[in-house]
């Protein structure tokens, strides 16, 4: 994401807290938040999709999903 997306989340959060959001910037924070977690979601998955553990007996297994 880039620096002024999120910088702009920090903006809105900072102006709620404040005075209130009108109904637009409710909507741009909301669409904001949205591909700010995606993104992260996206770049964790694959930094767990690449973890392996490794076993004082030297074997390695890679991480499972939980169901």
């Amino acid at each position: 994401m880039e620096n002024t997306n999120l910088k702009r989340i920090n903006e809105l959060a900072a102006k709620a807290k404040a005075e209130g959001l009108t109904p637009e910037e409710t909507e741009e924070r909301d669409r904001l938040r949205k591909a700010y977690l995606a993104e992260f979601r996206s770049g964790m998955k694959g930094i767990l999709d690449n973890t392996v553990v490794k076993f004082p007996d030297g074997t390695e297994s890679a991480l499972k999903r939980k169901k």
